[in-house]
């Protein structure tokens, strides 16, 4: 998915939409049964730079560490 913005550079309180994911198999259908799934709509709500990244998505709040927002892809 080169050319696509990622989770790390999401702004804090930005809205934005999942339109994919590039993980292990095990990792992504960890996220997919949290709820985070091609099309969802999730608001930034902390990006720490050196650490993890803090979403709301489908009424509950998600962080996940960096090397896994690097492959979440948003618009």
């Amino acid at each position: 998915m080169d050319g696509k913005q990622n989770l790390c550079v999401a702004a804090i309180g930005g809205e934005y939409e999942v339109v994919g994911m590039e993980l292990p198999r095990a990792t992504q259908m960890r996220l997919t049964a949290l709820g985070l799934t091609q099309g969802t709509h999730v608001r930034v709500l902390n990006n720490k730079r050196s650490g993890s990244v803090i979403f709301h998505v489908r009424g509950t709040r998600l962080a996940v560490g960096r090397k896994i927002a690097e492959h979440i892809y948003i618009r």
